[in-house]
């Protein structure tokens, strides 16, 4: 079904470990009601791949389709606005402006001299900026979204046309974050990161809250019939830290995790091969731009160091691969480079034998997979479907 390359798989010696919560069920309770209440919100497609399940030997494979959230063309829809909403909300009551105001009375223009003053700013590869900006626009206040040198033109312009200013960053991803941090506290902004670290995050727990609104729409649709694996995208590990934490909320602490990243950008990887969250350096040179994380979130690594069953790393040619293999299917599923990691982590694994034992995926075994956004640079998505093999 794909070609045949290199992976690597490494089982978390530290699963099933105590740990601290990292995402309360009551804040999680609040996140999904207000999403919720959004006009136009409603619950992405589960699709079943019957297709891939019979190529990976197992009983069934369901696909998470976030191409079409809010517009947006990604799962970060739920996470960069619900924070830019909390945090304008928290921020209209210290000023003293309004002690109880909400996100439809900001979304219809109360408050907007006061919100004008506001800015809010994060690093991005594309889809959280997004968020951000769709969120700032909504809401009322000013938006600076600071990308890395490599993040394409498409990318930007669909984060501009939300009225944010964009500012480049030499360097990689967690160049672009440090960057915005330091401008941030310069000039009395507010960061929306979906990655968090030491002193910073309460706004990184809300945008992990929100993610998880994916992943209980998934459980829903699965009427009740727990996966026995779930294959998700790693990154700073925000996502996967929420899928973890709601497949175990709905469905108990057997379903497997596994974790899978860019073998150009495994951060996750290497943090649990050193049993300590550490940082990957160089140019993070991987096509899964969403993926070019070097640094975990300290949040998603207090969950997923404990959490996750396995990590994996893929290609980019793997990635690829299956960008292609859904695009020429019937029916067709558009997904992004950022979308088919855990695809083609299952792809592999499911071909080896050795593999298939360690991940203990057999043809019982049902596996959820996140496709986590669509066509986000629809130049570069129509380059890479349609160059010859």
């Amino acid at each position: 079904m794909i070609p045949d390359r290199p992976s690597r798989l490494l089982l978390n010696r530290r699963h099933g470990t105590p740990g601290v919560v990292v995402l309360p069920d009551g804040s999680f309770r609040r996140a999904k009601a207000e999403i919720a209440s959004w006009p136009g919100y409603a619950p992405t497609p589960l699709l079943k791949l019957e297709d891939v399940a019979t190529e990976a030997r197992v009983a069934a494979v369901h696909w998470k389709d976030e191409a079409g959230r809010f517009g947006l063309g990604s799962f970060k829809a739920l996470g960069g606005a619900y924070a830019v909403a909390r945090l304008l909300v928290a921020e209209l009551a210290r000023r003293g402006v309004a002690n109880a105001a909400t996100s439809a009375e900001l979304a219809g223009g109360a408050h907007r001299d006061a919100l004008r003053g506001i800015t809010v700013t994060c690093a991005t590869d594309g889809n959280h900026g997004r968020s951000v900006a769709w969120g700032a626009q909504r809401f009322g206040c000013r938006c600076v979204i600071f990308v890395h040198e490599t993040v394409s033109q498409g990318r930007r312009d669909a984060i501009a046309k939300y009225g944010a200013e964009i500012r480049v960053v030499p360097g990689n991803y967690d160049d672009a974050v440090r960057e915005a941090a330091r401008t941030a506290e310069a000039e009395n902004w507010f960061v929306v990161s979906d990655t968090s670290y030491e002193g910073y995050t309460e706004v990184p727990r809300d945008v992990m809250q929100g993610y998880r609104v994916m992943v209980d729409e998934a459980a829903d649709q699965l009427d009740g019939q727990a996966p026995t694996h779930a294959f998700i995208q790693g990154g700073v590990g925000g996502v996967a830290a929420a899928v973890s934490i709601q497949l175990r909320a709905r469905f108990g602490p057997d379903v497997k995790v596994i974790v899978v990243e860019p073998e150009k950008a495994a951060c996750l990887l290497a943090s649990a091969e050193a049993g300590e969250a550490v940082t990957v350096e160089g140019e993070l040179d991987t096509l899964m731009a969403g993926l070019a994380c070097g640094e975990p979130s300290l949040l998603a690594w207090q969950e997923l160091e404990r959490g996750a069953f396995a990590f994996m790393a893929v290609s980019d040619d793997s990635a690829v691969d299956c960008m292609r293999l859904l695009a020429r299917r019937t029916p067709k599923i558009v997904a992004g480079e950022s979308a088919v990691a855990g695809l083609a982590a299952l792809l592999l694994a499911a071909r080896e034998p050795m593999t298939r034992i360690m991940l203990g995926l057999g043809t019982e075994s049902r596996v959820l997979l996140f496709g986590t956004e669509g066509a986000t640079d629809p130049e570069l998505y129509a380059r890479l479907i349609d160059q010859s093999d």
